[in-house]
């Protein structure tokens, strides 16, 4: 796959899932001018005040709604385009994950913005979260720690799918999987399946006999 056939791809899925709510905000945009036009003369200031903190409230949602779409659009494309190629499932099993954690983000920005806009203090409400978030973070600190070994073995890639390796047990084994949390391989040995944390693997010595042998090829 080269970039010039998959940008297209991800421009017009990009433009399906804009398209309605950039309508919408255009349509919202005009309103405060026909309204400054017509109707605020025979508004008084306390309604006035209502109606563009309202108005404001249904901007940030339809705003909200448009980078909803945008990012599960843009990580749609990626799935069927991208990661149906790799040989590994580590992008499959992330990308749902990624989904909710962007679709959250982006909806509790937009109703701390809303509630701003009517005069609520957040200031408690985002301490409440931090230390919600830091309460959480602590209950999982393996699995985070296990998630962001997986991303750097995807990155330095010390194995990859097929390779034959040694674990930090001394067995002897082939890469079958390399995913979110562990990673799967066949004991060659028994062939028996040996499931593995990933933060074993990235803090611990692994010998990685098919680049050796690669590199014993490319030298002849």
């Amino acid at each position: 796959m080269t970039v010039n056939t998959a940008t297209p791809g991800l421009r017009t899925a990009i433009a399906r899932a804009c398209l309605l709510p950039l309508a919408v905000v255009l349509l919202l945009l005009l309103l405060p001018i026909v309204y400054s036009l017509y109707f605020k003369p025979f508004v008084v200031d306390s309604a006035d005040a209502c109606l563009t903190r309202a108005f404001i409230a249904v901007l940030a949602l339809t705003v909200a709604s448009a980078l909803q779409r945008l990012s599960s659009a843009t990580i749609h494309w990626y799935a069927v385009n991208v990661a149906t190629r790799t040989k590994t499932k580590f992008d499959d099993e992330f990308l749902p994950l990624l989904r909710r954690i962007a679709n959250i983000v982006i909806w509790v920005i937009a109703f701390l913005m809303i509630l701003t806009n009517f005069g609520v203090n957040v200031t408690a409400i985002v301490a409440t979260l931090g230390v919600t978030s830091l309460a959480i973070a602590l209950a999982a600190q393996d699995t985070i720690a296990n998630v962001i070994a997986g991303f750097l073995i995807m990155l330095d890639r010390p194995f990859r799918i097929g390779d034959e390796i040694k674990l930090p047990s001394g067995e002897r084994v082939r890469t079958l999987d390399i995913g979110v949390r562990r990673s799967r391989f066949l004991n060659l040995d028994d062939n028996s399946i040996v499931i593995v944390p990933n933060v074993d693997l990235s803090k611990s010595k692994v010998t990685n006999y098919t680049y050796g042998k690669e590199r014993q090829e490319g030298a002849r």
